[in-house]
Order: structure tokens, then sequence, then C-alpha cells
């Protein structure tokens, strides 16, 4: 195989291994997104500020807006899920073009 060969498989693998998103983990099944936080910010405890992001220049021509989005989500609900969380009160997303991405504040509601 020549090195154009090489490269194309290279080039490929790099490409397939892009084309996946975040899975939601067991532990984040449950945690609740919302983009309402009047009442949240009263009645829990906040536990931190979070980023979660799929898509880069490479890949996001193969992946499908929704499934970018879908991971981003699942992203912000297993770093919730991680800090102990149950809600997560989302930001207006910021505009990009190759990627989604999404930042939000936990919160632990009783």
């Amino acid at each position: 195989m020549g090195k154009s060969g090489v490269l194309a498989v290279l080039l490929s693998g790099m490409v397939l291994a892009g084309c996946s998103t975040s899975p939601l983990l067991v532990d984040a099944s449950q945690v609740v997104l919302t983009w309402d936080a009047n009442d949240i910010q009263n009645t829990c405890e906040r536990r931190g500020t979070l980023i979660g992001s799929q898509g880069s220049w490479y890949n996001y021509w193969f992946i499908s807006d929704r499934d970018l989005t879908q991971g981003a989500l699942n992203q912000l609900r297993n770093q919730a899920a991680a800090l102990g969380a149950n809600t997560v009160s989302l930001y207006s997303p910021p505009d990009f073009s190759t990627s989604v991405t999404l930042i939000g504040n936990a919160y632990y509601c009783q």
C-alpha cells in the first residue's frame, strides 16, 4: 500500500471514529433539563456550571444536527449526575456552524 492508501485509511478511521456522539449514562437518565431557572435558583442547591459539546470541523457533515444536539444534552446530563445534581437549567445556546454547544447550571432539587 502506498502513502496515499495509508493516508486514505487513516483519514477514514478518523472520520468514522468522530461520527459517534456521547451516550447517556444510566445514572444520568433521571436528570431533568429546563430552560426556566426562576424557581430552581430559589429552591435548589447549585452544584456547578456545565458545558456539553458535540461536533467538530471534521465530522459535523456526517452527523445530523439532531444527533449532535442529543450528544451535547447527554454530556450535560452525565456531568450533572457526576456532581450529584438532578436538574440542569440551560442557557440559550451559542450559535456555532460546526458543532452544538450547550451551557447550563447543575442543581440538586428535593
